[in-house]
């Protein structure tokens, strides 16, 4: 068995894994690690989930370790992420083997008040981890200088490209020494990826540890049809009644806020996740997820790529994806680490043709229900055997981090007594 210490890695960070449980490392691992520690340029491909943040997280700890000490507002390292989700989840992993090594990392997302960002950026940072908006900002305040920068990695580059950011990301890397390293992952190498890459990286060493499918064996994919609208809301609400973490996928910020609220209204624990989210909001969804607190995540496409949480059990597509990638970076939310997972779509009449292509394109084999004919869809056996799925029974909540107001216990009383009480008038007329 190849272990960590075989890849080259120093020690300290071997150690910082083994007390995470960590001993074995990932195809993309074991590829890339050795490259990336030789100081060479990496154009990795690999399935999300597949452990790409330790992949270039690792090595570009231990070169810079060794490689002197950064000054304030000139990182060594950087790290361009799509979203903030990804980029907190980025720097909340490789905090801890880089405080192994005497060093700081330190995240910049957009949400948050940039005065933070520049009194944080006033003591020396390591390794920042960025999305290229916020990134920008600081540039253009002259808060942050990237001159110094050793090795930049960026991840999910093709989210970074579907979401409009390469010419940032362009703008940033032409900040960067030319002469620096350059780590690239992500799950697709083609069009505007292959541009970036033929632009920045110096005869890159290229590993693809697997094609982009969500062809994982521990996970399961069923596709229902539900019929019409009703009966398709039905459904989502007795499968977000089950037991387990479940993300519910919806294509608008708009249908993501409607349906927690009708989520919530039959007692369920949802909490909403998209881009016009404050980011203590997105952060206590995040994080009461992970917990477990919270069992149900609505969300966008934002989430399909920023989050790598353990124990999701169920994927649910109640909005089909516009295309077959969203499929399946939205499928491999489940099914991480070797869990076993389900991923279920949910298709109306009017949907079948669509979905039907798009899971062609997507290379899935997804086993087909047809509960559309029954009286009550959400009933099916087959839903319930899949899914888990049961009638909620809760009461109903408040919206997302308000408490539900408690009546007094002696409200009624109070209330009676002040009914009975005399008129101070009244009182006058009885004293005469």
């Amino acid at each position: 068995m190849t272990t960590f210490a075989d890849l080259g890695l120093p020690q300290r960070l071997v150690h910082v894994l083994q007390n995470q449980g960590i001993t074995e490392p990932f195809p993309i691992q074991r590829a890339a690690i050795p490259d990336a520690l030789a100081g060479k340029d990496v154009l990795g491909r690999g399935p999300t989930g597949s452990g790409k943040t330790y992949t270039f997280g690792l090595p570009m700890l231990a070169r810079l370790a060794g490689a002197g000490a950064s000054t304030p507002a000139h990182p060594r390292g950087l790290i361009l992420a799509p979203t903030r989700e990804l980029a907190t989840q980025i720097y909340q992993r490789l905090e801890e083997p880089a405080a192994t090594l005497g060093l700081r990392v330190l995240a910049v997302v957009g949400g948050v008040n940039i005065n933070h960002h520049i009194r944080s950026l006033a003591r020396p940072v390591d390794v920042l981890v960025a999305t290229p908006g916020r990134a920008q900002d600081l540039v253009n305040q002259h808060k942050l200088h990237l001159d110094a920068v050793q090795i930049t990695a960026l991840d999910e580059a093709d989210q970074m490209a579907d979401m409009g950011f390469l010419p940032q990301v362009r703008k940033l890397l032409r900040l960067t020494p030319a002469s620096g390293q350059r780590l690239l992952f992500s799950a697709t190498l083609d069009g505007d990826v292959n541009k970036l890459v033929e632009q920045f990286l110096h005869d890159p060493v290229v590993h693809s540890t697997a094609p982009v499918r969500a062809a994982v064996d521990s996970m399961s994919h069923h596709l229902f049809f539900v019929g019409d609208r009703p009966a398709r809301n039905e459904v989502v609400l007795r499968i977000a009644a089950r037991q387990g973490k479940t993300i519910m996928f919806m294509r608008t910020k708009h249908g993501v806020d409607r349906q927690v609220k009708k989520l919530r209204r039959a007692g369920i624990n949802a909490y909403p996740l998209h881009g016009d989210k404050g980011q203590g909001a997105r952060t206590r969804a995040i994080e009461g997820f992970a917990d477990g607190s919270v069992p149900v995540l609505v969300a966008t496409d934002i989430a399909a790529r920023g989050i790598d949480i353990a124990d999701v059990s169920l994927v649910v597509h109640v909005d089909p994806p516009a295309e077959h990638k969203a499929y399946l970076h939205r499928a491999g939310r489940t099914a991480r680490g070797g869990a076993a997972g389900t991923v279920v779509t949910l298709a109306m009449d009017e949907q079948r043709k669509e979905v039907a292509t798009l899971i062609k394109k997507a290379g899935v084999t997804a086993t087909e229900h047809d509960i559309s004919e029954r009286d009550n869809p959400a009933g099916a056996p087959a839903l319930k055997e899949v899914t888990g799925a049961r009638k909620p029974n809760g009461p109903a909540l408040p919206p997302p981090g308000q408490v539900a107001p408690q009546k007094p216990k002696n409200a009624a009383k109070s209330s009676n007594s002040q009914r009975r009480r005399p008129s101070a008038k009244g009182a006058r007329r009885r004293r005469r």
